[in-house]
């Protein structure tokens, strides 16, 4: 089988528990406050210290003097078996599985239950323990130490998962917990299978030291090297703190629940203490934090049951892995079907606002339109969506919010997408309406030069398919960083009421003019004048065709169609890029 991954290996299988040890015994609730990372939180199962060479297991029995030993019946070897691995699988017990249902949290196993198709899960590693002996830990046993590790299918495809869990030690990452999660990952890299994993951790166990730390390094590097190779998920459904946040910062797509789902390099009270701020873990980490101001989510779901169904649907529309082409659906919509809406969805007038998911959801097929980053950088839309059946992503200016201009935000959001539609062979449709680049002390200051500049440099990476429509307004550089077809559009339509030009027609107009205007007895009347032969003699869509960067003029309603025949044709496109290392986008 292909390796999908470069420079993974295997890991030290997980340590076994010595030969003789005891029957880990009933679940015990815990001796401590319950905390993440204290002694007293594992909720784990007691150990007898002194059990092994009595009478809790025949096998281990002396045999008496002169007699051969009692083979135990293979039905008495697989009923321990089955006690034991049900024991495990209730965690950190009773006690706390109610606590975690109290706040409203599925357990890490009730989780995958709703995420994976009923049955397929297949659980590796459950009778790993910890082998930490500081701190209070030894002798304290830890149900598969804080994390459930496996594979299923989600719609009959193969998906590599761990679960944190956080009824054992508050699911902080240890040694063994690290290792469970490696061992995943680097299946899923062998195998070429998504990975999605739910976080649910009081963050790195403290009385494991620097092994801890060594765990989340190893973590980080799979999530490195399976960029690009294999779609990556992550489920924030509780904290996830420290440097834990590192993980889904480089996977590609991040979930988050309201309420109950939190993300901070550092919490509220180290906060408060260092600056005197004061701050709510909500407001500081929580869903509507990192999905409309930071950016960080992608996705904000209202409870843990949609989250997990909205993943199943976003899986629907990714490959496997980047040898792989998207999944096909037939839709049942046309490819040819006109879309006369389209004529009333964009105004005339290039001042007046609109909303472009109008034009977007009259474009793909019906009901298939799935935005990413719906509630950040509103100025932009993207999203993943089916054309003809084939999955397609999609980028377009929002009129509605800044009047579409690119800044940084939306720069980010934009050229994030675009590079993850082109590692896993998803072809881009871009709808252009956009007065140009924000202008302002705040983003100039902020780095608009440098984050615009990804947007530029994430297109012209790209070599899926790229079709552009320019809607209406296509100013200076952001016609060009909108994928115009100088820096690799396949095709570039432009509907009637397109305008494309270095600026707009009217600070144009005062910079060309500036004198005629300035002399003319109606000064008013000249400028609107020179904005009307501006337009028809530099912002006219059909003197960018004249000229070959636009290869047709289009009728709105027959976009659909146009587009669905452009696409097709690019089915087998290769294009070529210069052998290096990597290129240096300016991050």
């Amino acid at each position: 089988m292909t390796d999908f991954g470069k420079g993974t290996q295997d890991e030290p299988a997980a340590a076994r528990a010595p030969a003789g040890a005891a029957d880990p015994g009933g679940i015990a609730a815990g001796d401590g406050d319950g905390g993440p990372h204290g002694p007293g939180s594992t909720g784990g199962v007691a150990v007898d210290a002194q059990a092994g060479a009595g009478d809790g297991d025949p096998a281990s029995r002396p045999p008496a003097a002169g007699t051969a030993p009692v083979p135990v019946p293979m039905a008495e070897k697989v009923a321990e078996l089955r006690a034991r691995r049900q024991r495990l699988e209730q965690g950190g017990g009773p006690k706390r599985i109610a606590q975690q249902h109290e706040k409203g949290k599925l357990t890490a196993r009730e989780r995958l239950a709703l995420l994976l198709d009923p049955g397929s899960f297949q659980e590796l590693d459950l009778f790993v323990q910890h082998r930490a002996r500081e701190f209070g830990m030894e002798g304290k046993e830890a149900p598969g130490d804080g994390v459930v590790t496996g594979f299923g299918r989600i719609d009959g495809r193969l998906v590599y998962v761990f679960a944190q869990d956080f009824t054992v030690i508050g699911g902080t990452l240890g040694e063994m917990h690290a290792a469970k999660i490696v061992k995943v990952m680097d299946l899923a890299l062998k195998a070429g299978a998504p990975l999605i994993g739910i976080n649910d951790s009081g963050g790195a166990r403290i009385q494991e030291g620097v092994a801890s730390l060594d765990g989340f390094a190893r973590i980080f590097a799979r999530n490195t090297w399976a960029s690009g190779v294999i779609p990556q998920i992550s489920v924030i459904m509780g904290p996830c703190a420290g440097g834990a946040v590192y993980s889904p910062a480089i996977t590609d797509f991040v979930f988050m629940v309201e309420g109950t789902s939190q993300m901070f390099i550092t919490g509220p009270d180290v906060i408060k203490t260092v600056t005197g701020e004061e701050i709510s873990f909500e407001e500081l980490g929580g869903a509507a934090t990192h999905t409309a101001r930071s950016g960080v989510a992608h996705f904000y779901a209202r409870d843990e049951r949609e989250c997990l169904g909205l993943i199943r649907h976003l899986l629907g529309y990714l490959p496997s892995n980047n040898m792989e082409d998207p999944p096909f659906w037939d839709t049942g919509d046309p490819a040819d079907r006109a879309a006369p809406e389209l004529e009333q969805a964009v105004p005339t007038d290039p001042n007046k606002p609109y909303d472009v998911r109008r034009v977007i959801e009259a474009v793909v097929d019906r009901g298939t339109f799935l935005e990413v980053h719906q509630r950040f950088a509103q100025n932009a839309v993207v999203g993943l969506a089916r054309l003809a059946g084939q999955v397609v992503g999609v980028v377009a200016n929002q009129p509605r919010v800044l009047a579409g201009c690119l800044d940084i935000d939306s720069s980010d959001k934009i050229a994030r997408f675009v590079r993850f539609c082109d590692a896993f062979n998803i072809p881009l449709v871009t709808f252009v309406d956009t007065p140009g680049y924000l202008p302002g002390r705040a983003q100039e200051h902020g780095g608009i030069i440098r984050h615009g500049a990804k947007v530029l440099y994430a297109y012209a990476e790209a070599t899926v398919p790229k079709i552009s429509v320019v809607l209406r307004k296509a100013y200076g550089g952001a016609y060009i960083a909108m994928c115009c077809r100088g820096l690799g559009a396949d095709y570039a339509f432009a509907w009637p009421t397109a305008e494309i030009a270095v600026m707009g027609p009217e600070g144009a107009c005062n910079i060309v003019f500036r004198r005629e205007i300035a002399e003319a007895e109606d000064p008013a009347a000249m400028r609107a004048a020179k904005v009307r032969e501006y337009r028809e003699v530099f912002a006219s869509p059909y003197v960018a065709a004249a000229r070959g960067y636009v290869d047709d003029v289009i009728e709105p309603a027959a976009t659909r169609a146009r587009l669905a025949a452009a696409l097709a044709s690019l089915a087998g496109k290769r294009e070529q890029r210069p052998a290096k290392k990597h290129g240096n986008i300016p991050l």
